[in-house]
């Protein structure tokens, strides 16, 4: 078994307070970097001022990056739609092409 399939604990800083999180050596810098995008949100509420307590912060924190995810997966659904149709669109122009450039030849 490789080295990137063992866990190991990671300390990981979150609004003043330290977690130790198992995890893979290969999953390391994905966990410290969401630690730290997690620990950037809380930071947001907290010093906002209108939440208080941890466990608010982080329900907060939770919820408001859940948001950003559905709206960023509906966003990525108009995106693939708006490609496709583009795509389609030069795929068309090019048999436009191919059959005009056919039609000069004869």
């Amino acid at each position: 078994m490789s080295n990137s399939t063992h866990s190991k604990a990671v300390t990981v800083h979150i609004l003043d307070k330290e977690y130790l999180v198992s995890c893979s050596e290969a999953e390391q810098h994905d966990l410290i970097r969401s630690a730290d995008f997690l620990d950037q949100k809380m930071r947001e509420i907290r010093d906002n001022g209108k939440i208080i307590g941890s466990d608010r912060i982080a329900v907060m924190a939770a919820l408001n990056i859940s948001h950003e995810l559905l709206a960023q997966d509906g966003s990525q659904e108009k995106v693939d739609h708006n490609v496709t149709l583009r795509l389609k669109n030069i795929q068309d122009k090019i048999e436009d092409t191919l059959y005009k450039s056919q039609q000069l030849e004869f």
